[in-house]
């Protein structure tokens, strides 16, 4: 492990045992506790560069204050605009940045678009309810503008703030008011979380000694026999999976003995979202609570899913919910390909500024439309053992469609990606045109046309429907 993961595992580590501590402090002081360990974290972590977090909060500040109304795309269009900046920084003769202050740096964007918009619906809606003289039911609605100290507590609180997972404001302020927080469930739902990180980091660093990614660059590597090329790229997303699924489940343990992201059941939370339904707390009744809200990664069906759309959402799943609620439904396309496409591209462009990453991102498009029309086009016309062998066909080849892009996020440089894709002959391109071209020559006609573009339709509604929370029929 290099020093840099050393220090990730060690923050992440310190605020499992620390996160039981704040459950016995009152609002006002867990809000300064959390503040004061969080930008302690940044100021050792980052140094000097903890300033570009600081002026993104206060540029943030400033257009609240000016214009709630356009605030959301305001705050998307400057933290964005300076997030290049802050990978650019080197052009003006600034210090480069560490890896903690970019980590603290991504998910700032997140929060303070997401800020944006929470205060812009709090407006909205008192807006409506001057209007109607009624007030509206808003689930997980501020009551409140945020001063700048709550949005520097909401922007340095010590909870995930290099690992994730992204949570909205209204969540913080939810976690800062709960009434009894050290009846909530604390060293169960820990405990289950960590109980495979062992594994997890096991795998990782065996698995990693074994198949190491600097090998892929050398001359050596394109020695090998075209299997070994290939199966390559299965170890190393692997690797890359198992590293995640420890950093992950670690962090979400360290906010459930904090209870941060505690909720009813019945509130029927999503990752990221916090709940979707109104709910209130029965004191005669006991409740079963859940940490959905904070649940980053679903291991088992980000392994086991069948296709490559929903693979997507079982990794990072809170990030997915800010891009799926604030990118997706605003993108400048109407179908669903397209908005997909515009989706990842921005999603490649907060990862960073590498080609590799928008490689990557971009092949998800063309992977979804050739599971789309195979599905259409043979799927359908199978019968249930047929389907059934199809299945795993798919996620066979779902798996191999995440390794060959895995290549890209990991390798980052452009050459580095298309040597190593070139040295396995495109295969995971070729596969994807040819279902494409299989699926237009079998779909049969205009009318099973429009039922995929139906089908599409459908699914993109369906993806903006959960998260936000509505239902689906």
């Amino acid at each position: 492990m290099s020093p840099d993961e050393l220090v990730y595992l060690g923050i992440l580590a310190a605020s499992i045992p620390v996160g039981f501590l704040f459950r016995y402090l009152s609002p006002p002081v867990k809000q300064g506790a959390a503040l004061l360990l969080g930008l302690s974290v940044a100021i050792v972590t980052c140094q000097i560069h903890t300033l570009h977090s600081l002026v993104t909060v206060i540029g943030t500040w400033i257009i609240i204050k000016i214009s709630w109304r356009h605030a959301p795309a305001l705050s998307l269009g400057w933290s964005f605009l300076y997030l290049l900046f802050f990978r650019l920084v080197t052009w003006f003769g600034l210090p480069a940045p560490t890896p903690f202050a970019n980590a603290i740096q991504l998910l700032l964007t997140l929060k303070m678009v997401s800020l944006a918009n929470e205060v812009n619906s709090f407006h909205m809606e008192k807006k409506k309810d001057v209007s109607s003289f009624t007030k509206s039911p808003v689930i997980g609605g501020l009551s409140q503008v945020p001063s700048l100290y709550d949005m520097l507590s909401y922007s340095y609180c010590y909870a995930g703030i290099m690992t994730g997972p992204f949570f909205r404001f209204q969540t913080y302020v939810d976690w800062l008011q709960q009434p009894s927080p050290q009846t909530l469930p604390g060293w169960g739902p820990c405990l289950q979380r960590l109980k495979l990180v062992p594994l997890y980091g096991a795998l990782f660093i065996a698995v990693n000694s074994v198949f190491p990614l600097a090998y892929v660059r050398t001359d050596e590597f394109l020695d090998e026999n075209f299997f070994f090329r290939y199966f390559y790229m299965i170890a190393v997303f692997f690797v890359f999976r198992m590293r995640f699924y420890a950093a992950w489940c670690g962090a979400e343990a360290g906010f459930i003995t904090a209870g941060l992201g505690c909720y009813p059941e019945k509130a029927l939370s999503k990752p990221g979202g916090g709940p979707t339904v109104n709910y209130s707390p029965d004191p005669s009744a006991d409740e079963t609570y859940d940490f959905k809200t904070i649940q980053n990664i679903d291991c088992y069906n980000t392994d086991f899913c069948v296709k490559v759309r929903h693979g997507m959402r079982y990794w990072n799943m809170t990030v997915q919910w800010w891009l799926h609620h604030y990118i997706y439904p605003n993108a400048p396309f109407r179908a669903y390909a397209l908005r997909a496409g515009w989706t990842m591209f921005i999603s490649a462009y907060w990862h960073g500024l590498h080609v590799g990453y928008y490689l990557s991102f971009l092949t998800i498009p063309l992977c979804i439309a050739a599971e789309s029309a195979m599905e259409s086009s043979v799927r359908a016309r199978l019968g249930p053992s047929g389907q059934n062998i199809f299945d795993w066909v798919h996620w066979f080849l779902k798996m191999r469609a995440y390794d060959y892009m895995c290549m890209g996020f990991v390798l980052l440089k452009a050459s580095d990606t298309i040597h190593y894709w070139m040295s396995i002959y495109f295969s995971m391109h070729i596969i994807a045109i040819a279902c494409i071209i299989i699926g237009r020559v079998l779909k049969g006609g205009k009318k099973e046309g429009r039922r995929v573009e139906k089908e599409d339709k459908k699914e993109g509604e369906k993806i903006e429907n959960v998260t936000t929370g509505e239902k689906t029929d």
